[in-house]
């Protein structure tokens, strides 16, 4: 008896696995020095503080219950506290919303903010979870450039010259994902006031706004407007198994959230998120724990854009890696960085190649480097191997 598979919903028509997810299956060798993935280093997890507030948390049999589908009362008002004061406003604990990482929380808000066939500017190159998430949505996706500060608001204002009307702006406005810059004061203000002024949102995507190696980031456009949604996590700083990402949003926006997420998995983990409201509210320990990463993080960039401005210098150019985890460089010779890879790849040394993250322009000569999950001498050796290649 043969068997006919019925048909899958159209809105998959056109979507494809992130090629970063698929490279990463391709670099699991030992022998291969990858520097493809987006992971912060497990070393520096903080497992054994985690373990203790697990325990914590065991010893009530009643947390082990369902939880309320915006979050954990008590994480959220940590988490209200902390965003007060890193917007510099109050922020209710209504206006804060617990998702399953940050990315649920993009993928929610592209179903409550942006209809079939709306207008979503991203950043061009974009952070390829956010090119997923629009195009499932049916949104008409457009990329506006970036320099070294950031998003091209004058880019965007010709967009809205020529008669365009975004639904949604997308940025990673802090040690942007892939292109490793951070916008400007002036550029984050500027954004606000446009959205303001034409009446479309702005989602900002902070996941590294924490990551900085000297000085800090500018404040958030979200203390710009309250049409500026905000979205930050606990993955990049504590551990991605916590799953424990959220948005600061309009009463309004949160009960859209919430409605669609109670179709989607009725609510997050309460233990996951207790965990996380421990570690977020031990101000002394996060505080010194966080300058640690920092640090670590801070001496592998260095290490990474020194060693390919050493080797490389002659053929490539590279972003200074202020904070985050990611360095972006171009050849300035040619070199198609998609060509290259599977020669570099039997050379022991991955990374992502440009095109992964084109929206408009295809970025052949331009690849992205994580430079978190590697010591400093493992990252010489993976831009020796990189210039070996190139070499030939």
């Amino acid at each position: 008896m043969s068997s006919i598979m019925p048909p899958l919903a159209h809105r998959l028509d056109g979507l494809r696995s992130s090629a970063i997810r698929d490279l990463l299956k391709l670099t699991a060798r030992g022998d291969i020095i990858s520097l493809a993935g987006g992971l912060p280093d497990e070393q520096l997890m903080p497992r054994d503080r985690i373990a203790r507030a697990a325990e914590a948390a065991l010893a009530d049999r009643s947390r082990l219950q369902y939880t309320e589908s915006a979050g954990w009362g008590p994480l959220r008002a940590v988490l209200a506290a902390r965003e007060s004061a890193r917007l510099d406003r109050s922020v209710p604990v209504e206006e804060v919303f617990v998702t399953h990482g940050s990315q649920q929380a993009l993928s929610l808000l592209a179903e409550v903010l942006v209809d079939p066939g709306a207008l979503v500017v991203v950043e061009d190159p974009a952070y390829v979870g956010a090119l997923q998430v629009f195009r499932a949505a049916g949104a008409r996706v457009v990329g506006v450039p970036l320099d070294a500060e950031g998003m091209r608001i004058d880019a965007l204002v010709e967009l809205i010259d020529r008669g365009e009307r975004p639904a949604l702006v997308h940025t990673v406005s802090s040690f942007h994902n892939p292109r490793g810059v951070t916008m400007s004061a002036d550029r984050r203000r500027a954004l606000a006031e446009l959205a303001e002024r034409h009446g479309f949102w702005v989602v900002e995507d902070d996941p590294y706004g924490d990551l900085w190696f000297d000085g800090s980031a500018p404040a958030p456009v979200a203390s710009y407007s309250p049409t500026v949604i905000r979205l930050s996590s606990a993955s990049k700083i504590l551990a991605p198994s916590l799953r424990v990402g959220w948005m600061v949003a309009p009463d309004a926006v949160c009960r859209g959230v919430e409605l669609l997420k109670q179709g989607a998995d009725l609510c997050g983990s309460a233990l996951t998120q207790q965990i996380a409201a421990d570690l977020l509210a031990d101000a002394g320990w996060l505080t010194a724990h966080v300058d640690k990463v920092r640090r670590i993080y801070g001496e592998r960039a260095a290490a990474l854009v020194g060693a390919l401005r050493d080797r490389l210098g002659h053929r490539l150019v590279s972003t200074d890696a202020a904070g985050g985890m990611f360095v972006w460089a171009d050849f300035t010779d040619g070199t198609d960085t998609a060509d290259l890879l599977p020669r570099a790849i039997d050379h022991g040394v991955a990374y992502v190649p440009g095109s992964a993250f084109a929206v408009t322009r295809p970025y052949r000569h331009s690849l992205r480097m994580c430079f978190t999950t590697a010591d400093t001498a493992t990252l010489c050796e993976a831009v020796g191997r990189l210039a070996s290649v190139v070499g030939e």
